[in-house]
């Protein structure tokens, strides 16, 4: 699913984002979680927060890390984990090379978010899923299979709800939890996998 969007990023022009993205999703979590602490993560995750979703908000962090000289006093004010960061620079260097070696030229989309999701979509797809009508629970059903899953409370899109969404994970507790969400258009879905999903 990541090479898939890798790949698709490449046609999109959003390379650069998409390797970051990929970078990110390979780590548990960016972030620090002390106990007692929640309010003040949720404070610092507003910071960076997307409208957009998860992966919006992983490229608001990584362009703040870098910005601070890859600091780790700013990610301590940030209750951003340091040594992850780093290990996301390792990948992602990783990642640029193997690109490279592919002939994926990087570029850079700037701010068309549009084109990041789209390349999401590509990848995953599969993990799509639409918010239950009349649900006030905040219920999402999965488009293929219709499984009932909701939006993990880590998420920055957590009581936001958008209509159609895409998952990178799901975590089974007390429910089916999706972790690492991004808003989708639905018309990408027939149009990026039509072997996947007939147009209804």
């Amino acid at each position: 699913m990541i090479s898939k969007m890798i790949l698709s990023s490449n046609e999109l022009g959003c390379s650069e984002e998409i390797i970051t993205i990929a970078a990110i999703l390979s780590i548990q979590s960016i972030w620090v979680s002390i106990r007692g602490a929640q309010k003040e993560l949720d404070e610092a995750k507003l910071r960076f927060a997307a409208a957009e979703g998860d992966h919006v908000t992983f490229l608001n962090v990584y362009k703040g890390f870098l910005q601070s000289g890859k600091s780790s006093q700013w990610c301590h004010k940030n209750f951003v984990n340091y040594q992850a960061m780093k290990k996301v620079t390792e990948i992602r260097e990783q990642l640029r090379r193997v690109v490279l070696r592919l002939g994926i030229v990087l570029k850079s989309c700037e701010r068309d978010m549009l084109v990041v999701r789209k390349a999401v979509t590509a990848g995953f797809f599969a993990n799509a899923c639409r918010l239950e009508t009349f649900s006030h629970n905040g219920m999402y059903k999965t488009i293929r299979g219709s499984q009932e899953v909701y939006i993990h409370p880590s998420s920055v899109l957590f009581r936001v709800n958008p209509k159609c969404i895409i998952y990178w994970s799901l975590v089974s507790t007390d429910r089916q939890y999706m972790r690492n969400v991004i808003s989708i258009d639905p018309s990408w879905l027939t149009e990026i996998a039509p072997h996947f999903y007939q147009q209804r």
